[in-house]
């Protein structure tokens, strides 16, 4: 009896050392909802924008963490870089995705070439809470395979004690020889385009190849300024000082700022994208049904806001905004002025033609001759210098030359 006691109090012991079980602590619309899928060993596989999503690192709410411990289902998260990565991996048929959050024009293309689900919005019910100005977009038309999750503009991040104040408000800046090897660009070839086209006074979404090759010589042009073709390493290297300008998205140069009060941020006077990021489910998804409870979490109102808030990008989520200091809200960077929106065009998807075109100008822009180089700059010095040596002696011999010449006796006849 003693042993079996001691048995007892041991193994009460080591129940009290384990952890409780996680309960989420976010409030949702419909607890019972979310109760469906608990007990039943279900995961699904997220893929998703690097730093997209509210992970408690900031004292915030953990997403993942909280969907898990609502609604008993496991998340596989992973991240992506470029929409052109994404597509990639979804197009070899070797990835094995239940939501993915790409850009507007990569949905567009999706779509066009079968790519995704159509979504079943009874799973779907916070739908509502999305502003109805974003239920019927020109990239997925009736809204059917698509739920908005964040959007934003593209403008300018700079370093205020690095640029002048005089060389500011237009895409000029990006080409601006007095920058050479502290411009950082896009590497993904849409938006290097988009900025290249704006510049030029052309649309961004192309229709002739003609626009295309005037962008394509303008960002060969460019390529001898630039530091290095860049996308989630702008942090870094903004951050740090380490580069003065870039193009970036509005979300990501709110986060910069905040972490380096030396940054500032413009949308170029010429206009820009302006571009909507939203969950969606592949063709072939293993747990459809579960990856629509996971898009329902992502509007539930408290995870909407978080969201918002960790990321800086700004929400289409009506709920979630009545949630959000105003101070956020009010930000003419997160939510831009009319007069800027009216500038801003959505990207829409190419003809293939057009994408095929793109694609090749953009490594022909890649593999061009010009290109900076970190030693690029004391090479020059160096040869200046020996430029300017070798004139000084050439003009020390010549000045040397004359007086022999003068010093000489005339012969006379």
């Amino acid at each position: 009896m003693k042993k079996r006691f001691l048995s007892l109090a041991l193994a009460a012991a080591l129940l009290l050392a384990l952890p409780l079980p996680a309960f989420a602590e976010v409030e949702v619309s419909d607890t019972a909802y979310y109760e469906r899928f608990r007990g039943k060993n279900v995961s699904i596989n997220v893929h998703n924008w690097g730093e997209y999503i509210s992970d408690g690192s900031d004292e915030g709410m953990d997403v993942i963490s909280e969907f898990e411990a609502l609604t008993g289902i496991k998340v596989n998260y992973t991240t992506f870089a470029t929409n052109e990565e994404l597509y990639a991996r979804l197009k070899s048929g070797g990835a094995n995705y239940d939501v993915v959050i790409p850009s507007d024009y990569a949905i567009a293309r999706m779509i066009h070439e079968g790519m995704l689900e159509e979504l079943d919005f009874d799973n779907i019910p916070n739908i509502k809470n999305i502003s109805e100005s974003f239920l019927d977009p020109i990239y997925d038309p009736g809204g059917k395979y698509s739920v908005p999750y964040t959007w934003g503009t593209v403008g300018v991040i700079y370093n205020t004690q690095m640029v002048d104040e005089e060389d500011l408000g237009s895409w000029d800046l990006l080409w601006n020889e007095k920058y050479l090897g502290e411009i950082l660009m896009f590497s993904n070839p849409r938006d290097a385009f988009a900025i290249a086209l704006k510049r030029l006074g052309y649309s961004m979404n192309p229709t002739r190849e003609e626009e295309l090759r005037d962008a394509t010589d303008s960002l060969k042009d460019q390529k001898l300024l630039v530091q290095a073709y860049v996308m989630d390493e702008i942090f870094d290297k903004m951050l740090g000082g380490e580069a003065a300008i870039a193009p970036y998205y509005a979300g990501d140069a709110i986060t910069m700022m905040a972490d380096n009060p030396d940054l500032s941020y413009f949308v170029p006077e010429e206009g820009t994208n302006r571009f909507v990021d939203a969950a969606v489910i592949p063709v072939g998804a293993k747990n459809k049904e579960a990856a629509e409870m996971f898009i329902n979490f992502l509007l539930e109102p408290e995870v909407g806001a978080a969201n918002a808030e960790y990321i800086g990008y700004s929400s289409p989520n009506d709920a979630a905004l009545e949630l959000m200091d105003p101070e956020v809200t009010g930000d003419p960077i997160a939510y831009p002025p009319d007069e800027v929106i009216e500038k801003t065009e959505f990207f829409i998807e190419l003809s293939p033609e057009m994408s095929l075109a793109m694609d090749k100008m953009w490594t022909e822009v890649l593999s061009s001759d010009e290109a900076y180089s970190k030693w690029l700059i004391p090479i020059m010095m160096l040869v200046a210098v020996a430029a300017s040596v070798s004139i000084n002696l050439l003009r020390s011999w010549r000045k040397r030359r004359d007086r022999e010449y003068a010093d000489r006796p005339v012969k006379k006849g």
